[in-house]
């Protein structure tokens, strides 16, 4: 059986400053590294994990070293675990952005690639590619092994529209505030959400 932990990461400086993320590589507020901390210890206590895979980006490598330190583990970093690659919005404030490229009339398509952004057709295949990945790494034994993964709000969204096999339009979305926390459950065909968005370790 396997247990998905999966964790956005923390307050980060474009949170502050409204900025389109994605790529963009800010740091952790210090309010980011406080929750981080608060995070970890609550995972390292309630849900150990046996390994951690994360992204890259700094705000989600920094969460990931926090949870890594409490539960004396290293972090496997890849980078499919990124945020959605929104190419030339990055780092942009989002007035800039709305006046520099703004939207067509039709509104973003599927398959578009506007601004150099990744699309969301392309988006969608790499949370599939990363799930098919994990899953297909599932032993054939009834020991737990739970992987926390340490990621960005939309690809933690496009990870459950793939895990529940859901339709490629779909309204359905998964609420992921800072250092929120949810566990998929995976025990052969069968997938079972915990729980989701979990942030109790905030409210002390």
């Amino acid at each position: 059986m396997m247990e998905l932990l999966v964790v956005r990461h923390g307050e980060s400086q474009a949170d502050l400053e409204d900025r389109h993320e994605g790529r963009a590589d800010f740091e952790l507020t210090p309010l980011g590294e406080r929750q981080a901390g608060l995070a970890a210890a609550w995972i390292a206590k309630r849900y150990r994990p046996h390994e951690i895979l994360s992204s890259p980006l700094k705000r989600a490598a920094r969460t990931a070293e926090a949870i890594a330190q409490e539960c004396k583990l290293t972090v496997a970093y890849d980078e499919e675990l990124m945020e959605w690659d929104n190419g030339l919005l990055a780092g942009l404030k989002r007035e800039e952005a709305r006046l520099r490229f703004p939207l067509p009339v039709s509104g973003r398509q599927p398959y578009d690639t506007f601004a150099d952004t990744e699309s969301e057709i392309q988006f969608r295949a790499r949370a599939e590619a990363v799930l098919s990945k994990l899953l297909s790494s599932q032993r054939p034994t009834s020991d737990l092994r739970r992987i926390c993964i340490v990621s960005h709000g939309k690809m933690i969204n496009m990870l459950f529209h793939s895990l529940m096999n859901l339709p490629f339009h779909t309204e359905l979305s998964l609420a992921t505030g800072d250092t929120g926390v949810h566990l998929w459950r995976i025990d052969g065909s069968r997938r079972r959400i915990v729980f989701t968005n979990a942030q109790e370790h905030l409210r002390n």
